[in-house]
């Protein structure tokens, strides 16, 4: 009888499903949680066609360490910290649904203090940020839309195949060894298809994009050139 007490007890006492786990991934395809590789745009979406992995040193992917990372590849803060423009959302079906970027970044020319000014007046490289980081897919990554734009007396529309552009152009500043404010960053580049479709259907403005994603593994090195 004590036996049978015990089993119906388990029936009926069982305990909480725990909440999911940070898990270790390069990042989750948005798709399997119902989001999508591109972001909500004016005219359709644009592509995040450039991941950090979410097993880069984890001081990268945080606020304060992607921002020094991108500063030590030619990007900085919008100009004299104006937002031009809307912010987009993006859905990276990791259970948040919908959520605006994390920040906005533009090429800097050289000066990460007033770079991009000139970028908003004559135009150059721009991306923005998304974190999937929800309950469902918390990789940690950080996804990046990245396109080339027109100056300002364009209303900073896309460059003619500025999606791929932006990505190139940013993906070969980055590869190697770069620093910036005394941290030293090795970075891998490896492109991946199947992620993103080809083609110009719902994207922004109909550029199309090659359908490749560049997934950037940033790795800290500490003074003596070890890794972090």
């Amino acid at each position: 009888m004590y036996s049978i007490a015990l089993a119906l007890a388990g029936l009926f006492f069982r305990p909480a499903a725990t909440a999911l786990q940070k898990r270790a991934a390069d990042f989750f395809d948005p798709a399997l949680g119902g989001g999508s590789i591109f972001d909500n745009a004016t005219f359709g979406g644009e592509p995040m066609n450039v991941i950090i992995s979410g097993l880069s040193s984890p001081d990268v992917l945080t606020d304060d360490g992607v921002l020094n990372f991108v500063r030590a590849i030619g990007f900085s803060t919008e100009c004299l910290g104006l937002h031009l423009g809307n912010p987009q959302s993006a859905n990276l079906g990791d259970g948040d649904g919908l959520v605006n970027q994390t920040i906005g970044l533009r090429e800097d020319f050289g000066s990460s203090a007033l770079g991009t000014c000139l970028e908003s007046a004559i135009g150059g490289n721009h991306l923005r940020v998304f974190r999937q980081n929800g309950p469902q897919a918390d990789s940690g990554a950080l996804f990046l839309a990245v396109s080339k734009e027109q100056p300002a007396s364009k209303h900073h529309d896309i460059v003619p195949d500025g999606y791929n552009v932006g990505r190139d152009d940013l993906v070969s500043r980055a590869v190697g060894t770069k620093g910036f404010g005394g941290i030293f960053y090795d970075i891998q580049a490896r492109n991946i298809t199947g992620l993103m479709p080809a083609g110009s259907d719902g994207i922004n403005h109909g550029i199309g994009v090659d359908g490749i994603v560049t997934l950037l593994t940033v790795t800290i090195q500490s003074t003596d050139g070890a890794s972090s």
